[in-house]
């Protein structure tokens, strides 16, 4: 799992006002009005940046470009009418499909792009997609807040689009929202009502997946925001951190809170969970803490006045990238080096904030546009292989996803299927 800092702007240690706005509308989801995916007509396929090769009959070699830095043509391209703000969790690749949030929900073939299903309603736009993916296959579970804002919490097949699952927390609490799943446990936030109607309190609560009874709730602290809450489970552990700088772990099987603590940064982006880790990056620093009690473990500083973005974990090696367009992997276990690399640098490039990897290619998208997009990069040295960018222009940020075969880009409202 994974689950920021700041970004890399126009000036070096300056915020980017558009990172912001992704943040601002992240936070606000809830009360967010929008549309999802669904038209698909086709697009002409065409390079990224500066790359406009002719379509092909066969994929690249594990991620590497037809000729050297020019990124392959897509496989296809769809208008969607997605609405998204930038969070890691808005578009998902299993079971045959993939799926951006967005009102109606739709699932569109991942070899083709035809639409498999749509379900107006289905979800709150911008709200993240949590995934049980069972087997790895299509027996998984999609949870979602239920778009019609009644209260629901709800489960579907994501190959088929079938409602499978449905919880209610209470009418005494005011919009449940999904922030973790596990195996047995579907862990949501939900404001508590007040006899007025108003809230300035709320609740984190487990339903059981079987069932979908409550398992227990617990009040968080006044104070506390039900929005801007990025969560993981590992273990026997749930960990989340909010928009007032709070790191919490809390007990699955009984919702006891563990620990807290205060970061100095606060993670307004994913973390990263590994073993008996959480891995948080905090400004110049990147941090690790036991899970069982919150101590420090190991930590890597950037260089001066550079900030650590967001860090993913993928098969058993730690991928972060810093303002300073540094690519890292580091062994999440001890914080130590694998390899560093300046090659996005080197190429003017922007700095990724997602990372997936099929095979020995890492794949990154970034949230500013120019010299931007979709980065693939060499898994075991952090050489740029190439960058996709769809000359769109369009000011959202990139969100990327795989199934294993293919790799799957959504910029604003085109979502690309690149060769993996």
């Amino acid at each position: 799992m994974s689950k920021g800092s700041t970004e890399y702007g126009t000036t070096a240690g300056r915020s980017s006002r558009r990172r912001m706005l992704r943040l601002a509308g992240a936070g606000f989801t809830m009360a967010a009005l929008g549309a999802g995916l669904t038209g698909c007509e086709d697009e002409p396929a065409t390079g990224g940046a500066g790359s406009t090769p002719p379509p092909r009959t066969a994929s690249p070699e594990d991620g590497k470009a037809p000729e050297d830095g020019q990124a392959p043509a897509p496989l296809w391209t769809r208008t969607t009418s997605a609405e998204t703000y930038g969070n890691n969790d808005e578009l998902v690749a299993v079971g045959g499909v993939v799926i951006a949030s967005g009102d109606p929900l739709a699932a569109l073939d991942g070899a083709t792009g035809a639409e498999r299903w749509s379900l107006p309603g289905g979800a709150v736009p911008g709200a993240p997609l949590l995934l049980d993916d069972g087997d790895g296959g299509s027996n998984g579970t999609l949870y979602l807040a239920s778009g019609k804002y009644d209260g629901s919490v709800i489960g579907y097949t994501p190959a088929s689009g079938k409602e499978t699952w449905r919880s209610h927390l209470g009418k005494e609490y005011r919009q449940p929202r999904p922030v973790a799943v596990d195996g047995t446990q579907v862990y949501v936030i939900a404001e508590i009502l007040e006899a007025d109607g108003s809230s300035r309190t709320n609740v984190i609560a487990a339903l059981n997946s079987g069932t979908g009874k409550l398992v227990w709730k617990e009040q968080r602290d006044l104070g506390t925001q039900q929005n801007g809450v990025h969560a993981a489970v590992q273990g026997r552990y749930l960990v989340y951190t909010d928009f007032k700088k709070n790191l919490t772990v809390r007990d699955t099987a009984t919702g006891r809170q563990v620990w807290t603590q205060k970061t100095t940064k606060t993670s307004y982006g994913p973390f990263a969970v590994h073993q008996d880790l959480v891995i948080v990056p905090q400004g110049q620093k990147l941090q690790a803490f036991a899970l069982s009690d919150g101590s420090e473990k190991w930590s890597v500083e950037a260089e001066q006045f550079t900030t650590f973005r967001e860090p993913t974990v993928l098969d058993d090696v730690l991928y972060i990238a810093d303002s300073g367009r540094t690519l890292w992997a580091l062994d999440p276990r001890t914080g130590k080096k694998v390899w560093q690399s300046t090659s996005l640098k080197d190429a003017g490039a922007q700095v990724p904030r997602q990372f997936v990897r099929v095979g020995s290619t890492l794949y990154g998208a970034t949230d500013l546009d120019k010299q931007g997009g979709i980065h693939a990069i060499d898994a075991k040295t952090g050489a740029l292989r190439w960058t996709y960018n769809d000359k769109s222009g369009d000011y959202h940020a990139w969100l990327v996803a795989t199934d294993g075969k293919n790799v799957f880009a959504l910029h604003g409202k085109k979502l690309h299927a690149l060769p993996a």
